[in-house]
């Protein structure tokens, strides 16, 4: 059903979709909230790290229901599935009561989806762009790879930010797209993943980072991209599928496990801790990453990104650098990067997918052709296990991919957001993140690393008699050793063995 996996604005189209804010402009239910926990713990700004799906689903949830102004939203993928058409009525219902909402998606996975789109686009309070979208889009997946072949190069640059930010005043970024599988309720498996929560004053920065996206040329109205007609009697058939869909057993039973979702003031309370003034950075590529030509290229780097931040945040290390990164391809400048912090005697921890964990295997056979390297630099590696120890859907699914992109620094600085450790993208995909120097955020991230890599989750990877060696518990908590990639079928080695040859790692 719904959407899936500096410029000028339009002025028409901002005259027709911006109207005033509602009455208690300044005082709505999200502003009480934010200023009575900022308050409790004396900062402008406090912070959170969301671990689990069902907590990350219900901040979502009660952001939007104590939302009085704006919803600024922008994601990569938002699927039409129970977790993705719950968001969906939330933001509806936020809409009806007079809220602006601005959702900006990126179009390849938005193809396909148009009668949704239109629908959401017809309400008077929403509206809705595509980032860096196909002129073919008529043809759906065909008119895309068409035009990829006759030279829309530009295509292969996807919007990979994710942000969901309330009245300016809270704002959830990191690795989570909009879908089952990030919130714990998918039957198949479901993704390890982490957001941060910002509430208070440091939010303008994430709602700075928004409005530059909005503004870009990159992002067009959806209507001038992917019209469909009776867009108003849309509305009303997608407002009747997703009042049926909440009304299913199966949301019943996910709303049970995230009761906060009706209390912002609670899911504030329970989590964030405060950081002093200019601990927090929310930084973003440019969104002329997108554009096409070398020349447009290079301006994009000039000007910054996350790509640079995280680099010169983990040259910082002293002690220890602690990296997730599901899809790790490090390229050589960041392999020299990481065994430089080793020679100079910091220990650099990476947690990864395994082969059999991994939902893009040729991804792993980019990281593959780094791994022995990796190992003799002195890197140590672990790989996330297909199925952990514990079930991680409410549905009964046990099988795990880990997602999360993240890295700790010396138990004092952490970073938090869509960035993978890989060529795509450092050089392809816009990506953003959520720096943040606090010791308390720290630690628990370096916990998260550790449960993570602990060996009931996570094969450690090591060199033995010059043979790579992956080393693990079992079921039953007994050693377990393999000489080749664990769990993993043949098919998937043979694949990613075929694409550690063939010369395709900047596209990774």
């Amino acid at each position: 059903m719904l959407i899936r996996h500096g410029s000028e604005a339009h002025p028409s189209t901002t005259a027709l979709k911006s109207p005033s804010a509602p009455e208690g402009r300044g005082t709505t239910t999200l502003d009480r909230a934010v200023d009575a926990v900022t308050a409790r713990i004396g900062a402008a700004t406090g912070v959170a790290l969301l671990v689990q799906g069902t907590e990350a689903f219900a901040v979502r949830a009660a952001a939007a229901r104590a939302a009085g102004r704006s919803l600024d939203l922008q994601y990569y993928l938002w699927h039409g599935d129970l977790t993705g058409g719950l968001l969906a009525q939330e933001v509806l219902q936020a809409a009806d009561r007079g809220v602006r909402v601005r959702m900006l998606l990126d179009d390849v996975f938005a193809l396909g989806q148009e009668r949704a789109i239109a629908a959401l686009d017809a309400h008077p309070q929403i509206e809705v762009r595509l980032f860096n979208g196909t002129r073919w889009r008529a043809f759906g997946w065909l008119g895309y790879a068409l035009e990829m072949l006759l030279g829309g190069w530009h295509l292969n640059r996807r919007m990979h930010n994710k942000a969901w930010i309330a009245d300016g005043r809270v704002a959830i970024a990191g690795g989570r797209n909009l879908a089952d599988e990030y919130f714990d309720a998918a039957e198949e498996f479901n993704f390890r993943d982490l957001d941060m929560l910002l509430a208070g004053r440091a939010v303008t920065q994430a709602t700075a980072v928004f409005e530059r996206y909005w503004r870009s040329p990159f992002a067009r109205p959806a209507r001038d991209l992917s019209p469909a007609g009776n867009a108003r009697g849309g509305l009303a058939a997608l407002r009747r599928r997703l009042l049926a869909a909440a009304d299913a057993p199966a949301a019943r039973r996910f709303l049970a496990r995230s009761p906060e979702g009706s209390r912002l003031s609670t899911c504030l309370d329970k989590r964030l801790v405060a950081v002093p003034e200019g601990a927090i950075r929310v930084v973003a590529d440019p969104p002329e990453k997108a554009k096409r030509g070398l020349g447009a290229r290079r301006r994009a780097r000039a000007a910054g990104g996350i790509g640079p931040e995280a680099a010169d945040a983990l040259r910082l290390a002293q002690r220890e650098a602690l990296l997730v990164s599901p899809y790790f391809v490090p390229g050589a400048a960041g392999l020299e990067l990481l065994a430089a912090l080793v020679r100079r005697g910091v220990r650099v921890s990476v947690v990864t997918n395994s082969l059999a964990a991994t939902d893009v295997v040729a991804v792993h056979g980019g990281y593959a052709g780094y791994r022995r390297t990796l190992l003799e630099a002195g890197i140590e590696l672990f790989e996330l296990k297909r199925s952990g120890d514990e079930a991680t859907s409410l549905f009964g699914s046990r099988g795990a991919s880990l997602h999360t992109k993240a890295f700790v620094v010396d138990e004092a600085r952490v970073c938090v957001g869509s960035f993978n450790l890989d060529p795509r993208s450092a050089a392809l995909n816009t990506e953003m993140g959520i720096f943040a120097d606090s010791p308390e955020l720290a630690r628990e991230l370096k916990a998260e690393h550790e449960r993570l890599a602990h060996p009931a989750r996570s094969w450690r990877v090591s060199l033995a008699d010059g043979r790579l060696c992956w080393s693990a518990q079992d079921a039953l908590g007994r050693p377990a050793t393999s000489w080749h990639e664990p769990d993993a079928s043949l098919s998937r080695r043979v694949l990613a063995g075929l694409i550690h040859l063939l010369p395709v790692e900047a596209q990774l």
